[in-house]
């Protein structure tokens, strides 16, 4: 299969790809700056140059592939409904070209989406909220207009995914942290986040792409929810830095637009999904890929 894969060089992306090659699949992937060019050869992908922020762009991808895998998202929360409405748009452009085709897309979306029933992991088959209430919901909302035209969509739904070097949301907060030199956590800190290791991740994408399943939602959790107080407690270890619990209304002032993730409490199961792909995650935890901060790239 010819897989185009948006995001190609992005952390998760770049495994994506990998994983792709080496299963024998041919990838086309994208890029936006020709620094990334190098890395995409190395991996034995095909670059191809366009822009999440120009949609149209993308579609000569799409139509010289076999499948897509859009990962591409632009992670600046500051601007974060702005970033999900462009990818209702990116998807919707993406799809465009598959209409009146069986050819996969495999979208991303995330699974707090899915956090609708009072004091329970998130499901793959929960209902879910809508774009007025979480902003990525646009996602899956574009994945639906998609479906009803007869386009072969699925989401892969992710948590906070992770190495030694980069963990999601949890990434910006280390970087608060440093600057203000303290580790910090809301209230009891017994929020959780669910998490993912990067390689674990990767493969869930390729199983989704192979196995084409249309409207399949599937989540990439391997550990279904980690306390902020936990998070908090393994980067103070790890940086020499002093814990402590604040309260909720001093999360805006801490977090700033991290403040709407890290007062929320957003387990995740992905018992479906290991059901339907076999997919079993074998990496790290979260925990331990945070006490092996790689410090001097922070």
């Amino acid at each position: 299969m010819r897989v185009f894969v948006t995001g190609a060089t992005g952390n998760v992306g770049a495994r994506v790809v990998q994983d792709l090659i080496a299963a024998g699949h041919q990838v086309i992937g994208l890029y936006r700056s020709e620094d990334k060019v190098a890395a995409l050869k190395a991996a034995g992908a095909e670059p191809y140059f366009g822009s999440i922020a120009d949609p149209d762009s993308l579609k000569e991808g799409v139509a010289r592939s076999d499948g897509v895998i859009h990962l591409a998202f632009n992670h600046d929360f500051s601007r974060f409904v702005q970033s999900c409405e462009e990818d209702r748009r990116v998807i919707a452009a993406l799809g465009s070209v598959l209409v009146g085709s069986q050819r996969p897309l495999v979208i991303t979306s995330g699974t707090p989406i899915a956090n609708t029933v009072p004091g329970e992991p998130a499901k793959e088959d929960n209902p879910t909220v809508g774009s007025d209430v979480h902003p990525r919901a646009a996602s899956e909302e574009a994945a639906a207009a998609l479906a009803a035209r007869g386009v072969n969509v699925s989401v892969v739904r992710l948590p906070q995914v992770h190495d030694s070097v980069s963990q999601g949301l949890i990434t910006p907060a280390i970087q608060l942290y440093r600057e203000r030199g303290a580790c910090v956590y809301v209230g009891d800190g017994l929020s959780r986040f669910p998490a993912g290791h990067v390689l674990d991740v990767a493969r869930l994408y390729r199983l989704a792409i192979e196995v084409a399943q249309p409207n399949a939602k599937y989540h990439a959790v391997a550990e279904e929810g980690v306390s902020m107080r936990a998070i908090a407690e393994a980067v103070g270890r790890r940086l020499g830095l002093p814990v402590k619990s604040i309260a909720p209304e001093e999360a805006q002032d801490f977090f700033g637009p991290l403040a709407m993730f890290v007062t929320l409490d957003m387990p995740a199961s992905s018992r479906q999904t290991r059901e339907k792909l076999g997919w079993e995650p074998v990496g790290p935890g979260l925990i331990a890929d945070l006490e092996q901060l790689r410090v001097h790239d922070l």
